[in-house]
């Protein structure tokens, strides 16, 4: 089974156990790669969880802290094969995640959102508000996880409208031509999440805004909005009744694995797509926590073909509710994310690196 062979089947059409056994396939053959060519993937997973030849399961699989590409030159190729490096936002002060893409790895992940958002937007590319600046596009060879963000999503549209200006103050009069003019159409909006909050709900425009025919993709910035005690349910309140929003979805990704998203299903929970798989662990002893359990979300991608990001510990704490049996007919994994992890829930595997 290739990545190929997957991105051709429909999206959410695969029931667990043949999912299961496809994946499997697909990362041990790329457990292997990085093994043999990334010394650090290598010293790290033999140190925590000895000289792994085989994997039976997607339990079994090495993972690595995702903290570790803020320090690690985490790379499986040649540094005349880097294509693009990306960087994470991140906070104030904070460092950086460094992913290194060569151009096969770029091209899969752009091909793996493409089978996720045609899903839920369809195969025409629609009039598009960017609720961002242009100008975070500038660096084309190293975006940041906003810029990559923004590119990936961007093809999905056309007539692009970025609402901000280089100073980051909005503008009303081209966004009132741009609703004028596709009036009654099907419009695509995207943005991260704090930003739609901060840069279209608060901002008290001189004309009505109707966005009743509109898509809503929105990502990230979720601290920000839960310091404010919005949490997902109150921020979809609160857009459709101001906008008659009715199609909003929210998905849950990250720079170290570009490409995999985990788009919303009709029920408001996050779904892992055919190529992508969650494993909650338990934060003390790092074994796996049934349905209904929370711990530390594992994110898996048969996407990273560049650098070992195929299988990452993240910091976030979430909780698996079930599999293959909602009545959307989606099949797959499904899960709620409940927040970052404290600095004590992540002693253990960047410990054992560190020493």
């Amino acid at each position: 089974m290739t990545v190929s062979e997957l991105f051709d089947m429909e999206q959410y059409a695969l029931p667990k156990e043949q999912k299961n056994s496809y994946l499997v396939d697909i990362l041990n053959n790329l457990h292997h790669f990085h093994y043999a060519h990334c010394d650090d993937y290598r010293r790290l997973t033999v140190k925590l969880f000895g000289d792994v030849t085989d994997i039976h399961s997607l339990e079994e699989l090495p993972f690595i802290p995702v903290s570790l590409f803020k320090t690690r030159v985490l790379k499986s190729i040649a540094d005349d094969k880097v294509y693009k490096i990306i960087t994470s936002s991140g906070t104030t002060g904070s460092v950086p995640s460094r992913i290194y893409l060569d151009t096969q790895t770029a091209q899969l992940q752009t091909a793996a959102l493409a089978r996720i958002m045609t899903h839920v937007l369809g195969n025409q590319r629609l009039p598009m508000i960017i609720v961002d600046s242009k100008s975070v596009l500038k660096e084309r060879n190293s975006f940041s996880a906003r810029g990559a963000g923004i590119l990936g999503l961007s093809v999905f549209g056309r007539d692009h409208l970025y609402l901000l200006d280089e100073n980051y103050l909005p503008k009303p009069g081209e966004l009132k031509q741009f609703l004028e003019k596709y009036h009654n159409q099907k419009i695509l909006v995207f943005g991260f999440t704090s930003m739609v909050w901060q840069y279209l709900y608060q901002i008290s425009f001189p004309f009505p805004v109707d966005l009743g025919n509109a898509v809503l993709i929105h990502s990230g910035g979720w601290k920000k909005m839960l310091d404010q005690a919005i949490d997902n349910e109150t921020y979809r309140k609160k857009m459709s009744e101001k906008f008659h929003l009715k199609r909003m979805y929210n998905f849950y990704g990250m720079v170290e694995q570009v490409g995999s998203v985990y788009i919303e299903n009709s029920n408001g929970y996050l779904h892992c797509p055919n190529f992508s798989e969650i494993i909650i662990r338990n934060p003390v002893d790092f074994s796996v926590q049934p349905a209904g359990k929370e711990g530390l979300i594992q994110v898996i991608s048969a996407l990273p073909l560049s650098y070992p990001g195929h299988s990452i510990l993240t910091e976030d704490i979430g909780v698996w509710m079930g599999e293959d049996d909602l009545n959307s007919g989606w099949y797959g994994k499904y899960f709620k994310i409940l927040g970052r992890a404290s600095k004590a829930d992540l002693r253990g595997c960047s410990d054992v690196y560190a020493h």
